[in-house]
């Protein structure tokens, strides 16, 4: 038993139907008094009822999957031309992510409001891209100082999206259990992570409606979000951030079709780990317990259906196999590369 975790400083206030009461609190503490309020043109109305009665000085909505780097500098010189001194972002994982590329250069605090389950705003990681290619990194700088969660601001979120999104914190919690950094801490809280997950989705198909249902998949996406960034990017997200960069996948779909394909290849060489997602699941096997989740959740299938052309897996391939880490647990050639990218590809069931 010997490690280093290291746990980040953020404040999280869970505050279902609070959301306006609850940042404008946040607001205050920064002793903010102009705020810029980031959220894409679809979600105006819901941030504008969010941000009521807060000094935007600034109002910005232009949102690109991925976060291309003129969009991130338009942005950041809105940011500078309206003097604000902090920053509101209402949204997914999108709109967390251009928060956070503001933040990187102007040191800006941010309070995240989030509307999907991406996970974004409980970490210090930023991503970028550029032509094909998305570059992530880590900054303190990017971390939100605080989390609004309130479950009733995803009451509308399409059962589809919201599938996707809550399998997407799934794999956080997966990546958690292998990633360069995992440590004990980071797999107990995956694994919790996975048994919020496992409650909450099926209840969020089942009645769209609920809030229990949205409340259990978030803190379940809290927790995936928290163990991902103590231990760091595995094989499932360099292989995610690689696809959705060069062929501008959307982000959720990619991460819901690969997780399955990357869990079926590494659980056999951590057989404890594998123990530990099974039972998290309640399932006799790790794999069986994700294919049973996804079944009932009618989860996304092939890569294909989401625009990634069939020459892209031979494509993807080097780049892949270039940001791996090097201790995955099943060691990763060209060939078992290629099997699992056209697997996912193609939308069969992982081998």
């Amino acid at each position: 038993m010997r490690f280093t975790h290291e746990t980040l400083p953020q404040r999280v206030v869970f505050a279902p139907g609070e959301a306006t009461t609850a940042v404008a609190a946040e607001v205050a503490a920064l002793k903010a008094t102009k705020v810029m309020l980031i959220a894409a043109q679809t979600e105006a109305a819901l941030a504008g009822r969010v941000a009521a009665g807060l000094p935007v000085a600034v109002r910005h909505d232009e949102v690109v999957m991925h976060v291309p780097v003129d969009v991130a500098e338009r942005a950041r010189k809105a940011a500078v031309e309206g003097a604000v001194d902090a920053l509101v972002c209402v949204g997914g994982g999108s709109t967390t992510g251009l928060a956070k590329a503001v933040a990187l250069t102007t040191g800006l605090p941010i309070v995240a409001v989030p509307t999907t389950y991406a996970g974004s705003e409980a970490t210090n990681v930023w991503g970028l891209t550029e032509g094909e290619v998305k570059s992530t990194g880590v900054d303190p700088r990017v971390l939100p100082r605080s989390i609004v969660y309130d479950a009733s601001l995803m009451l509308t979120l399409p059962v589809e999206m919201s599938v996707a999104s809550g399998l997407n914190a799934l794999a956080h919690c997966v990546d958690s259990m292998w990633a360069p950094r995992a440590d004990p801490i980071d797999r107990a809280l995956a694994g919790e992570g996975i048994r919020g997950l496992a409650r909450g989705l099926p209840a969020v198909a089942a009645d769209p409606a609920g809030l229990e249902g949205r409340q259990q998949t978030l803190y379940g996406a809290y927790l995936a979000a928290v163990a991902f960034a103590s231990a760091g990017s595995g094989m499932h997200h360099k292989i995610c951030h690689v696809l959705g960069g060069m062929f501008n996948l959307p982000h959720a779909q990619t991460h819901a079709v690969v997780l399955p394909h990357v869990l079926a290849f590494n659980a056999p060489a951590v057989p404890e780990t594998e123990r530990r997602i099974a039972e998290a699941f309640g399932s006799p096997t790790a794999v069986a317990g994700l294919a049973a989740l996804r079944e009932a959740l009618g989860a996304p299938r092939a890569l294909r259906d989401y625009g990634m052309p069939e020459d892209g897996i031979a494509r993807a391939v080097a780049p892949v196999l270039a940001a791996v880490p090097a201790d995955n647990p099943t060691a990763v050639t060209e060939q078992n590369l290629t099997a699992l990218l056209r697997a996912a590809w193609e939308g069969r069931d992982p081998a």
